[in-house]
């Protein structure tokens, strides 16, 4: 068991940003084809995430040409080459399959507003 524990550990990235779910994410995801390798930007809103480690994924969805289109990621996957965080969504679900049924603005997420200090 520590052998599998240590294994995992090494596969697991730093320096992710991180992000919750209803937030609006573009994830850069390196593509190849052929000999050539190129990165391909997928930005839409993060509807969940599952398990935990190196096994940890989210799912993101986007409306493409009046289509929604989801995608899984592997959270830890060397093929991510970056993951940043467009606006801060305002949910109180931690999955968000609802926003399937919805079309138009119904199915977008109230933006988090950042907490105003007073001032003395």
């Amino acid at each position: 068991m520590e052998l599998l524990k240590k294994a995992e550990a090494s596969s697991i990235r730093e320096n992710v940003e991180e992000f919750n779910i209803g937030d609006s994410v573009k994830v850069h995801y390196k593509i190849i084809e052929g000999k050539t390798e190129r990165v391909q930007v997928f930005e839409g809103t993060c509807i969940a995430m599952k398990n935990t480690g190196v096994r940890k994924t989210f799912t993101v969805r986007k409306i493409s040409y009046n289509v929604g289109v989801e995608r899984t990621f592997p959270f830890h996957s060397p093929k991510i080459a970056m993951i940043e965080v467009v606006r801060q969504g305002k949910v109180r679900r931690a999955k968000l399959f609802y926003l399937r049924d919805k079309i138009g603005k119904g199915a977008k997420v109230k933006e988090k507003r950042p907490v105003k200090t007073a001032k003395n």
